[in-house]
């Protein structure tokens, strides 16, 4: 009833002397929603820390009185009232260095030191009064004496460390069990005064000791002398992974391939070649990474590729891009392979300490040589009328050369003071360039064991691998201080300062560069799994690409395409670009 006093119509209020009285009622308001505090989340409100003591702006006297709000963290623990470091508390004593010495070594040998907290001279501190902590019954017995107070022979701890020397002897005999010994009396522990018969007991047992030892030293010496020649064949396997080995023709993967509109007989070098852009194909067989690719000598139609799961391959460039055999003999990782001019045959080295020649067609293993240590690179003499020979770099310092015909070593070049990494013909064959751990290079005359040029240089660093320009007349070598610098590779080897190509990371890696086939163009991958193009004349960096996951070891032009390059990684892939 009381909503009908308020109820009339808007003439009667608009009309003279119309008056509405109205009607005193309580009319009570309840809000039943409580008060959430939503007016006083405002964007420019300033929050304080309870422990700030400095303030940079002006805060309301309102924000600074707030209460602290979220839970507390429960996993922290409850701080001591006077901690002053975050595990606890920490006394403060005055306390000389000398002192705090004597204490500690006090401690560490007998177990127990002086109350620090407790005054000199003063009862009371430590535990139960007696003002020392840590073994109280040794401080008890030793009457609290430091490491430099003289302690009973009782509680010293060397006490039995002392041998105890055998008498000197009456000086009236000269033989029996009292004879004199003088000065030259021996100790309980040696055998020094053994009787007669005693020292013929042992005399037997250090023949049979000697003629043990050199039966074992005439082993070595066998072993040496077989160590050196070609080692049984018989472990090696392959295995063919295409359709068929012969095509309608009879022919095999070996021939070079026709039907393609690129002529891959001619001569190397002749097309301009441009840096490669996008990636055309993967090859993938390698559990573990690739080591090193090779391209087939000449035509480029196979490439040739190592890895760190004991393997070798074979896979084809053009058509399908398969592979077409895997190469199994080694019981480690391969490190190195090379082919010879013809192909036909190539050298793999592992780390089985093994070098294997191998024959390219049918799989087979030729020989297998070994000199008990690891070969870190081999390479083939590139003289027509020397295929048969080839030189390896061992771990022991060592190159030696090897005969395949006969099997056995036929030189041996020992100047190096760290392991062999790379050895590189050049000078028309006549001599070669091998780099070591040693951060030395040495020129070398083939077949003549003596060094006839030694570069070396306090800033050098070591050079593990070495790649030659296509014009035959410089050295890229990669230094592991980041950069690649050139040599001559004819008469006095000198480096050639204004050729310095920098900005890739490759300290640690043996990151083989490479030249595109007409020599404009050097390329190298880095740790990191991007390949580096520079420009062979002005050094200039033209291009960086991320190519592989991991660190990229090879980066190999094709010998006759314009623009085609294979690259290997650690990540186990080889991936083909153009």
């Amino acid at each position: 009833m009381d909503k009908l006093n308020y109820y009339g119509s808007s003439d009667e209020d608009d009309g003279p002397g119309n008056t509405s009285v109205a009607v005193g009622s309580s009319l009570l308001k309840i809000n039943a929603a409580p008060d959430t505090g939503f007016d006083q989340s405002s964007g420019d409100r300033l929050y304080t820390a309870p422990t700030a003591t400095e303030l940079t702006v002006n805060v309301p006297y309102d924000d600074m009185n707030q209460a602290v709000l979220g839970p507390s963290n429960p996993f922290r623990s409850q701080p001591l009232p006077t901690q002053n470091i975050l595990s606890g508390h920490v006394e403060q004593q005055a306390m000389n260095e000398s002192d705090f010495r004597t204490q500690l070594r006090t401690f560490e040998t007998y177990g127990y030191a002086r109350d620090p907290s407790a005054a000199p001279g003063v009862d009371g501190g430590g535990i139960d009064g007696t003002g020392y902590i840590g073994n109280i019954a040794n401080a008890a017995a030793l009457a609290g004496a430091s490491v430099y107070d003289r302690a009973p022979k009782a509680m010293r701890r060397n006490q039995d460390q002392r041998q105890k020397r055998v008498k000197k002897g009456d000086s009236g005999i000269l033989e029996g069990e009292n004879a004199y010994k003088g000065p030259w009396a021996g100790y309980d522990d040696d055998d020094f005064n053994l009787p007669s018969e005693e020292k013929d007991e042992e005399e037997p047992q250090q023949e049979e000791k000697e003629e043990e030892t050199a039966v074992v030293v005439a082993e070595d010496e066998e072993e040496d002398e077989t160590r050196d020649k070609a080692q049984p064949v018989g472990n090696e396997t392959t295995t063919f992974h295409g359709k068929q080995l012969h095509d309608y023709l009879g022919r095999t993967y070996m021939a070079i391939p026709q039907d393609l509109d690129i002529n891959l007989t001619g001569e190397s070098g002749t097309q301009r070649c441009f840096i490669p852009k996008t990636q055309i194909h993967t090859w993938s067989g390698h559990k573990g990474g690739a080591s090193a690719i090779r391209f087939f000598p000449g035509s480029g139609h196979l490439l040739l590729s190592s890895g760190m799961d004991n393997k070798v391959k074979l896979w084809d460039v053009y058509h399908d891009r398969s592979l077409l055999r895997t190469f199994m003999g080694h019981s480690k990782a391969v490190r190195d392979i090379a082919f010879d001019n013809s192909g036909r045959k190539f050298l793999s080295a592992g780390y089985d300490r093994y070098v294997k020649l191998w024959d390219t067609e049918t799989g087979q293993c030729v020989r297998s040589f070994s000199t008990g240590k690891i070969p870190y690179c081999v390479t083939f003499n590139p003289s027509p009328e020397k295929q048969h020979i080839f030189l390896a770099g061992y771990s022991d310092k060592k190159i030696k050369q090897f005969d395949t015909r006969s099997g056995k070593m036929t030189q041996e070049y020992d100047q190096h003071l760290g392991a062999v990494n790379s050895i590189t013909f050049v000078d028309n064959n006549r001599r070669f360039i091998s780099t070591s751990d040693d951060k030395s290079m040495r020129a070398w005359e083939f077949d003549i064991p003596v060094v006839i040029k030694y570069i070396a240089e306090p800033d050098m660093h070591s050079m593990p691998a070495v790649s030659l320009h296509p014009n035959k007349k410089w050295l890229a070598c990669t230094s592991l201080d980041n950069q690649i610098l050139v040599y001559g590779a004819q008469g006095r080897f000198k480096s050639n300062t204004k050729k310095n190509f920098r900005g890739h990371m490759v300290a640690g890696y043996a990151c083989k560069p490479g030249f595109s086939a007409d020599g404009r163009f050097l390329s190298s991958g880095d740790a990191s799994g991007n390949v580096w193009v520079w420009d062979w004349k002005t050094c200039k960096i033209l291009k960086k690409f991320k190519a592989h996951n991991k660190v990229v070891m090879n980066t190999e032009w094709h010998p006759h395409e314009t623009s085609k390059m294979a690259t290997c990684s650690w990540d186990g892939y080889i991936h083909y670009w153009d």
